[in-house]
């Protein structure tokens, strides 16, 4: 009985240690973002004098309203033109990363080991920016569309890689298994490898939200005119003029125009219009991504 009681004392103790420390990470990962929503809601000028808090210091919309502004419709633009790529372009690259990684994760493709060889390369060197504009725009025509935004990044060889090695660890007898009862390659890769690896695709999908989402590089490089400009880059214009006029003002050395122009606080209102509605993607992933940690803990 003694030793019953002492292993039940150690387990509980294991379990305040643990509790202790994801409470501890939950905040860490909270304060950060609870600290970026006060800041968008506070006035510069108690920013400037007080610095961040967790509760907003002279509470004020003016950061949102100078980044919407007469802007609202553009605004929206820009969330439509990202919520079509980044809905597009995830579905469409992990459609192409599970095609990709199903045969480099199989021991009887023939040119498995040059095609493993060639998407690391990729990895590793790239043609530089000139080449890839010049390539992109005058023989692709990617430019001023929808597939300009979303083709560039279709194929990604981390994923490509991170999916390959989810396949390899299934046994390659149930690959053999099924083409003795007829199936082809595709029936066994949707119909076996897929809901086998649905882990591994969740996290590559997500990924790929992410990439889409966050991008503003493509728009910057592949788009003229406000028709189909992605949020980021749009936003991104914006903090760039409200810089250029507070330096201006600084400049001028005119009193009481620093906290006119809301340059700290804009920015944080602009990582809440981009980060917020993208959070609420990962309750969506959450239950597969985490099933791949623990698949693979148990299996390493």
């Amino acid at each position: 009985m003694p030793r019953i009681s002492g292993d039940r004392n150690g387990s509980l103790w294991v379990d305040i240690v643990l509790s202790a420390v994801a409470i501890f990470a939950v905040i860490c990962c909270v304060v950060p973002f609870a600290i970026i929503l006060s800041a968008s809601l506070s006035d510069e000028l108690s920013i400037m004098r007080h610095g961040y808090s967790i509760l907003p210091r002279g509470f004020t919309f003016t950061a949102y309203q100078t980044i919407l502004g007469s802007r609202t419709s553009l605004i929206w633009v820009g969330y439509r033109t990202t919520v079509i790529v980044t809905a597009t372009g995830a579905v469409l690259s992990t459609l192409i990363t599970v095609l990709a990684a199903y045969p480099l994760s199989r021991k009887n493709y023939k040119f498995r080991r040059g095609m493993n060889l060639f998407v690391f390369i990729t990895m590793l060197f790239n043609g530089g920016i000139v080449p890839w504009y010049m390539v992109t725009t005058q023989w692709y025509g990617l430019r001023n569309s929808y597939p300009a935004l979303i083709v560039p990044y279709l194929a990604n060889a981390w994923n490509v890689f991170l999916l390959r090695n989810f396949m390899s660890a299934i046994p390659d007898e149930m690959e053999e298994s099924a083409k003795m009862d007829g199936a082809g390659n595709f029936r066994i890769l949707f119909s076996i490898f897929a809901p086998l690896c649905m882990p591994g695709i969740a996290t590559v999908a997500l990924f790929n939200v992410l990439a889409y989402w966050n991008d503003w590089w493509l728009g910057l490089m592949l788009v003229e005119g406000n028709k189909i400009i992605p949020l980021q880059y749009f936003l991104l214009r914006i903090m760039e003029s409200l810089d250029f006029l507070s330096k201006s003002t600084r400049a001028a050395n005119m009193a009481g125009t620093r906290a006119a122009i809301p340059a700290e606080t804009a920015r944080m209102a602009i990582c809440m219009l981009t980060i917020g509605p993208i959070i609420f993607v990962y309750p969506l992933f959450q239950k597969h991504i985490v099933k791949g940690m623990l698949v693979g803990s148990i299996k390493g």
